[in-house]
Formats: structure tokens, sequence, C-alpha cells
């Protein structure tokens, strides 16, 4: 299971995005950004980062560590922003946290070069989640020490949201026209080559079991947690053996 930290301090809102995350310390002294389980997309963005960011980092790309931040709404009492406290106070118990990159910069792909075969990598993955928020308007992602990181996974898997409609949904191609690392002519040959084989039923298994129970419970059509842990891994291990067929690179 991921870390569990609890969050002594609330710092500053991140004004990025729809979900209006946080930077918060954790009782381990650590800075993280805070995504909340109150905010309007709910937990199931949360699960979302978790599973692809936790299976990304198993297929070896680089992302942020992932934990589970526990906040008591008492910490957004002194929050003169009304917004930002009425987020902290509906997000009580556990939410998500991911390690702050400190000095990391925003990537531009006028300004770095990323390789043919790790550009074919990222947009492999990306179209393995259905990834529909890594474009070069928004690419989420971050230069930080030289390197590339991935960020932001709850735009991913949008079939979740209609689980009687995922079979279909999931099975849809994937645009990759306006994919931030287009341009560097992604070798998604050789992605799939390396990286469709280790997405197995036991890694993906691995990946579900990091999400919190609390995050699964009361969903419509589905009993008890490991169900639904199983039906996000069945879309994912479906589409790995094919998607590379299905990328669509047209302008």
């Amino acid at each position: 299971m991921l870390k569990e930290v609890i969050a002594t301090r609330y710092i500053t809102p991140l004004r990025e995005g729809g979900s209006l995350p946080g930077l918060v310390e954790g009782d381990d002294f650590a800075p993280y950004v805070m995504k909340f389980s109150g905010a309007g997309q709910g937990r199931k963005t949360l699960v979302a980062e978790v599973v692809v960011g936790e299976l990304a980092r198993r297929l070896g790309f680089r992302v942020p560590r992932l934990v589970t931040l526990d906040l008591d709404p008492v910490l957004g009492l002194g929050e003169p922003d009304q917004q930002v406290q009425e987020l902290l106070k509906s997000s009580g118990g556990a939410n998500l946290g991911m390690d702050f990159l400190s000095g990391a910069l925003g990537f531009d792909p006028l300004a770095f070069t990323v390789s043919p075969e790790e550009a074919g990598r990222i947009v492999w993955f990306d179209a393995l989640v259905n990834n529909v928020d890594r474009s070069w308007r928004n690419p989420n992602l971050l230069m930080w020490h030289g390197d590339l990181w991935l960020i932001d996974h709850g735009a991913t898997m949008i079939w979740h949201h209609n689980w009687p409609g995922a079979e279909t949904s999931a099975a849809r191609p994937y645009d990759a026209a306006d994919h931030a690392l287009a341009r560097f002519t992604p070798d998604l040959a050789s992605a799939a080559a390396d990286l469709a084989p280790r997405v197995t039923e036991e890694l993906l298994a691995e990946v579900t079991a990091e999400i919190p129970d609390a995050w699964l419970t009361g969903e419509p059509g589905f009993s008890a947690p490991g169900d639904l842990r199983r039906a996000y891994a069945a879309p994912l291990l479906t589409r790995a053996a094919v998607i590379h067929e299905r990328i669509k690179r047209d302008q």
C-alpha cells in the first residue's frame, strides 16, 4: 500500500487546473502536492492518479512518489480564501499526495529535445491509459534535474466514469495528433515490443492493490473493493496487447 502520511501544515494553494491542489507539509517534514478527495471531480480522479502513476513507475517512467495524506479539516480554518477553506473542510481523511519536485520546469516542446525512443514510450503509455491531458497546450510533463517526469494523471481511464459502457469506451482508438511529444517522431513499435508484454494480470493486481479501500467503496454495481480493482485492471490488460495498432497520429 501507499505510504501513509499525516498532513501537518497547509502551505499554499497551487492554482493550476480545475482541481485546485495545494502544497502541504507532512509529518515526515516533506513537502507534498495534495489532491483533495472533496474536489469537484471527486475520488475517481485520485484513483486514476494511483493506478496510472504506480503502473508508470513499475514500467520505468519517472513519476513523483505517491502517498496517502490524512487531512484534519481544522488545517483550513486559517485559510483566507473561502473556496480553499471549503475544499479543506470537505476533504477530511485520506487524500492523495505526491512529492513536490522543487525547482522543476514545465516541459516546453520548443525548448527541450526528447529522443524518439522516450517519446514513443510515453505516447504508447498515454494511449494505454487513454490520457486526454498530455497535449502541447498542457503537457503535464516536468523537466527536473535534466530528466523528463510525468505528472497529473487524473484525466485518464475515462471509462471508469461509466462502468456499464467501459468495455466499448476502452476499445476506442487513441488520438495522438496533438500529443505534446508528437513532433519528436515517437518510436511506437519499439515501445510496444518492450512495454506491452510487461502489462500482465499480476502487475495490474499489484498496482490496483495500492488504491485505498475508502476510495472504492459505494461504487454502484460493485459489491466489494476487490471487484472494482479487477474492473480497473481488465481494460488495461486488453488494451496493452493492441493499442499500438490503434494510435492515430494524423494532423
